[in-house]
């Protein structure tokens, strides 16, 4: 009986500190009022693929349709990988107690910029996105642009939020994150310098 209490108390305190993490991973107060970011619907998204294939008239819709899908399947992968739990909160709890291999927010964006990198494109770039940096509520996404274009006019990839479901929209049009670019970590986590 001791066994049992024991193993009830520690539970209530996984789940206590699970939703300290989620409260303060949660996003700020402060961020701004709008409309929730879309879901991709599946890895031929089409709505995904032609507002990345609208950011220039260069950009070829073949890699619009590379990077939905891409996006969208590393998403997947991951949270079976890591074996994903809602909220990020407590994935993230578990995470750093050593009870999951991964699925902290930077640890999804790095994955995804590697795979997008692999692909090679010629039309399309990404970038790695922050905000809240340095802060406990720090969040990282990637961030797709064509070729030479100006970060703020970007298309942000999330599979974090919400546990492997990817969600997308422009980057300025996020209701609870405000994105900044780091050149210097997209270089870092990739190990190399960009073409």
């Amino acid at each position: 009986m001791r066994h049992m209490s024991l193993s009830r108390t520690h539970c209530l305190a996984v789940v206590v500190a699970a939703l300290l993490v989620f409260t303060i991973c949660a996003p700020s107060a402060s961020a701004r009022a709008s409309e929730e970011l879309p879901f991709a619907t599946s890895a031929d998204d089409p709505i995904l693929q032609s507002r990345i294939a609208a950011l220039s008239p260069s950009v070829r819709p073949e890699e619009a349709q590379q990077v939905a899908r891409c996006a969208y399947n590393t998403g997947r992968e991951l949270k079976r990988e890591w074996r994903v739990v809602w909220p990020p909160g407590l994935q993230n709890f578990l995470v750093n107690t050593g009870a999951r291999k991964g699925g902290l927010c930077f640890q999804w964006a790095t994955e995804l910029l590697i795979r997008l990198d692999a692909l090679k494109l010629e039309t399309l770039e990404f970038h790695w996105a922050e905000s809240f940096e340095r802060t406990a509520s720090e969040h990282n996404v990637i961030v797709v642009t064509a070729r030479g274009q100006p970060f703020a006019q970007g298309i942000l990839l999330d599979n974090w939020r919400y546990g492997g479901r990817l969600i997308w929209g422009p980057i300025n049009s996020d209701p609870h994150y405000q994105w900044k670019e780091n050149k210097a970590e997209a270089i870092r986590r990739l190990g190399h310098r960009p073409r």
